[in-house]
């Protein structure tokens, strides 16, 4: 019961973690099915699957896992001919990490951010809308956004936090307030800028930002037009094409594989003696 107490602990803290569980073994083992450990993401650990080597990689690939936020599942041979440890069985660890959710912001609370913050909320993202009017930033226009604020766009990001877990999306109502908008914006660690506009505007925008003093590599964060070219032009269309986008920049991880594991061969779910690599 600690284990998920802590989880739930380092979640509120805006921290990461994941939870193994022996959910298989067979022959002699250090733990049995059902013992549980949690890896936080700085690497320290509660609670123990046995110590050793087997600990050791379960860690390692616990933090992969939190990364890349997919579950995964390990298997070990626990052979005293690789990996010094003589219980002689087999254990499959399941690792299921403990993501932070997801958060949108919304610059712009026109058309087009009035249905994307009902398709993101649908999506599983915590939306907030920020607009400069409070007739449009409001709970009667905006019903889907977790939080909603009246501010001046270049003061968006003065009391909010804005970190790699974050995704901005502006849609403001004049080329103004889009500059306004991004220029706050760059100066925050926003995982993806994503701005409604056209190629030309793009050209505009990007020489303006230019001459303001922001480098390339700033500029290059900004992504206009926004969303998959899916031919969008409604409001809900665009929003469809945006939230696209955003999913697949939040899966882009690759999926790296495994070093060869310290406790000795990975062996297969089924159980069989063909050894194999570790992938996932």
């Amino acid at each position: 019961m600690q284990i998920f107490e802590e989880a739930l602990r380092l979640k509120g803290l805006g921290r990461t973690s994941a939870i193994a569980t022996i959910v298989e073994c067979r022959g002699s083992s250090p733990q049995k099915q059902g013992a549980k450990m949690l890896v936080r993401d700085d690497g320290s650990i509660m609670g123990t699957l046995g110590g050793g080597c087997l600990e050791a990689d379960v860690v390692q690939t616990a933090i992969m896992a939190i990364k890349d936020g997919k579950p995964m599942t390990l298997p070990f041979e626990l052979t005293e001919r690789e990996g010094g440890l003589v219980c002689g069985g087999t254990v499959l660890v399941y690792i299921e990490p403990i993501i932070l959710e997801s958060h949108l912001v919304i610059l712009g609370a026109g058309h087009v951010g009035k249905a994307l913050s009902k398709l993101a909320r649908f999506a599983g993202f915590r939306v907030t809308v920020i607009d400069d009017r409070e007739e449009f930033a409001n709970r009667e226009n905006i019903p889907d956004a977790s939080d909603l604020f009246v501010t001046e766009f270049e003061k968006a990001f003065a009391t909010m936090p804005c970190d790699e877990n974050t995704f901005v999306v502006i849609a403001t109502r004049g080329h103004n307030h889009d500059m306004d908008a991004v220029k706050a914006t760059l100066r925050t660690d926003a995982r993806y800028i994503g701005l409604l506009g056209s190629k030309r505007k793009k050209t505009l925008l990007f020489k303006a930002l230019t001459e303001t003093g922001f480098s390339p590599e700033d500029i290059e964060r900004v992504i206009i037009p926004v969303g998959l070219p899916i031919g969008s032009v409604s409001p809900e269309e665009i929003a469809i094409s945006i939230v696209a986008q955003i999913i697949q920049k939040r899966r882009e991880h690759g999926t790296a594989r495994l070093g060869r594991a310290a406790c000795g061969r990975l062996v297969p779910q089924d159980g069989s003696d063909k050894a194999t690599s570790p992938t996932r």
